[in-house]
């Protein structure tokens, strides 16, 4: 079993610990008359309430989409444990009613399977689940900020030793949209490429200031052009950098950003563009 399946089987036991633990505190549904046996009931409840989460884990990851994935940045993880709350709930208040009613209510027969019971299981098993939820927040989002703060280090290390080590291209190209405009300048040079609208605009050092020239081309189009430089990567739908011309990576809460060297422009870098960009770093 994958060490992300382990650490997510073993939250959910956690979870559903606490919750048939609030069970056996308070003893409600009638379980007081099962004197002893309620505690055989509430690990038979402890099993199937696992059972449960594993269903809404199926359902989170191939119904709504929304797999489990720590490359995604700590909001992403919040958000997706906020969406198994949604789920999983009602699924277990469902499950427990089930098991009032077939197993029970030979004690206590206003176990019965009905509308009532259902909304105050519901609420019991939305007040644990908030409860969790407020803990799981806290101790996720610290532990994944930290692991991102170290993360953004290590990139930051890399990127500079890349700089270092790498042999700045001297190599001149000329960049050219669909009109008869064009640039041209040293690829080592080039700074970012940002698209707005049909044009984009083109960042580069002239002569140690740091110009921007436009064209009325695609990023695709200079991004097919400039294909043969591997450290000239895609980090957002609207932008082209070079990553020997970025000053640090800077992240917060799962966004990255560039700061580029010279203009100190934040370039954001998208989701799904985060791999390839820290990939490229680490690059020789």
């Amino acid at each position: 079993m994958k060490k992300g399946r382990k650490e997510i089987m073993g939250v959910r036991a956690i979870s559903v610990g606490f919750s048939v633990l609030t069970l056996g505190v308070f003893k409600p549904f009638g379980l007081d008359a099962w004197q002893w046996q309620a505690y055989a009931h509430l690990l038979i409840i402890w099993v199937l309430g696992i059972a449960v989460c594993l269903a809404s884990e199926g359902i989170l990851k191939y119904i709504v989409r929304i797999p489990h994935s720590h490359d995604n940045g700590i909001s992403y993880i919040l958000r997706r444990n906020l969406w198994f709350q949604i789920i999983n709930t009602p699924l277990e208040a469902l499950m427990i009613c089930l098991y009032r009613h077939f197993v029970l209510s030979n004690r206590a027969p206003g176990n019965m399977l009905s509308w009532s019971n259902y909304f105050e299981t519901l609420v019991i098993i939305a007040f644990c689940s908030f409860a969790l939820g407020l803990y799981w927040r806290f101790k996720y989002r610290n532990k994944y900020l930290a692991a991102e703060l170290e993360e953004t280090r290590q990139l930051n290390e890399q990127l500079m030793k890349s700089q270092t080590a790498s042999e700045q291209s001297q190599s001149t190209i000329t960049l050219t949209g669909s009109t008869s405009e064009a640039i041209t300048i040293r690829v080592n040079n080039l700074l970012y490429i940002e698209t707005v609208a049909n044009y984009t605009n083109v960042c580069y050092l002239s002569n140690g200031e740091v110009r921007t020239d436009m064209l009325r081309a695609t990023s695709k189009q200079l991004q097919d052009e400039l294909e043969a430089y591997h450290k000239i990567v895609r980090c957002h739908r609207a932008f082209l950098v070079n990553l020997d011309q970025v000053e640090r990576i800077e992240s917060h809460s799962g966004s990255m950003r560039l700061i580029i060297k010279h203009c100190h422009q934040a370039v954001p870098v998208s989701r799904s563009n985060t791999t390839a960009v820290k990939q490229a770093i680490k690059q020789p």
